[in-house]
């Protein structure tokens, strides 16, 4: 079968990553979002607890992993949450990590050949495989007035706020706009918000709040992972939640095909979930390495666009995404190109603060600013 689908990009940077590890003090690869940090005790004390695990899951998630979802969006991100199911702001259910969940959502909410799935202008790749599984065309756009001519409105709409891989924060007003229109024409509105905890400029709000629905959760559902906030990454960890007719329907479907998270996963997501310390730990520990990066990438020529929110700094010296790989590549250092996210990124890097502490201190000496002594960001 014939998909169509682009190659993976990380494939193509072998050569960038070779150089990069011929340098004296070693690779450092901030080319790929994967946490560096380590699991909190309580999530893997849970998943312990629960290791006998001998029936099946549930597919719905345990009423303790869908309490600690729905408290964690009402603690976190102003969502009105009733005690019972389901949510007053709709209905949820876990997912065996968000890139599943994504890939997977045009194919299960009915897109097929001759529909249309808009994606951002600058996208995480996947929105584009989830469209060509579906066997679905894709147009990008960041706002309906850019839309091209269509034979039928399209049927799903991503967004991605904070955004990957540039960080930009999308307004209420603008979630709204894309809500209202997507509302309109019958498509259903997708919001990954798994970087949302991690809006350093600005308000980074969920598309289920008041302030873009108006209420009514209709025609929305939203995309959450545990795989930043709490470096659940290797768990295969996150949430679906939003309009409970749409929820219900994917749940359904979920269930006939087995996408179901493992029982011992959903109690060390629970308890994450609940874990607000934690969390919050981990998301200071990305603002210093953010503070430390991005003033070092400045003073070594290089512009930081956007960049209000996420784990990744967008930056460009004004030549060929590929030149500025190599750049990076003889200091030692892995970067994305911009180009892996759609043209628009041509002449941009995506540069991941999702590195330790030392090693972020590496890149900061090796572009030529001055650390402490200890090697510490401070």
């Amino acid at each position: 079968m014939n998909f169509d689908l682009p190659d993976f990009p990380w494939d193509s940077l072998a050569g960038a990553k070779a150089r990069a590890a011929e340098h004296p003090d070693g690779l450092v690869d901030l080319s790929v979002g994967s946490p560096a940090d380590p699991v909190a005790p309580s999530a893997r004390a849970a998943l312990a607890a629960a290791s006998d695990a001998h029936g099946y899951p549930v597919t719905a998630g345990t009423s303790e992993l869908r309490g600690a979802i729905a408290s964690a969006l009402a603690r976190d991100f102003g969502l009105s949450a009733v005690a019972g199911e389901p949510c007053a702001f709709g209905d949820l259910f876990p997912v065996i990590g968000a890139k599943e969940a994504i890939a997977w959502l045009p194919t299960l909410l009915g897109a097929r050949e001759g529909d249309t799935v808009v994606i951002p202008r600058l996208a995480y790749p996947t929105y584009e495989v989830a469209a060509k599984l579906a066997r679905a065309q894709v147009v990008r756009a960041d706002h309906p007035d850019e839309l091209p001519p269509l034979a039928k409105p399209p049927v799903l709409w991503f967004l991605n706020s904070p955004a990957n891989p540039h960080g930009a924060i999308a307004r209420p007003g603008l979630l709204a706009e894309i809500l209202a229109w997507t509302r309109a024409h019958g498509a259903v509105l997708v919001s990954d918000e798994c970087y949302l905890r991690f809006a350093w400029e600005g308000e980074a709000v969920c598309a289920l709040h008041p302030s873009v629905t108006g209420g009514e959760p209709q025609g929305v559902i939203v995309v959450h992972s545990l795989s930043k906030i709490a470096n659940l990454a290797g768990y295969r960890a996150g949430y679906i939640a939003g309009d409970p007719v749409i929820v219900r329907e994917l749940l359904a479907l979920r269930r006939h095909a087995g996408m179901i998270l493992p029982g011992p996963v959903q109690a060390a997501v629970a308890a994450a979930l609940r874990d607000a310390g934690e969390l919050d730990a981990q998301r200071e520990r990305y603002r210093a390495r953010r503070a430390a990066l991005r003033p070092a990438l400045a003073d070594s020529g290089l512009r930081v666009e956007h960049s209000e929110g996420g784990l990744y700094l967008w930056a460009t010296r004004g030549e060929p995404a590929g030149a500025t790989v190599d750049w990076f590549a003889e200091r030692g250092v892995l970067v994305a190109p911009g180009s892996f996210y759609g043209q628009d990124g041509a002449q941009h890097v995506r540069v991941a603060l999702t590195a330790t502490d030392e090693d972020i201190a590496k890149v900061v000496r090796r572009l030529g600013v001055t650390v402490s002594p200890a090697g510490r960001l401070v």
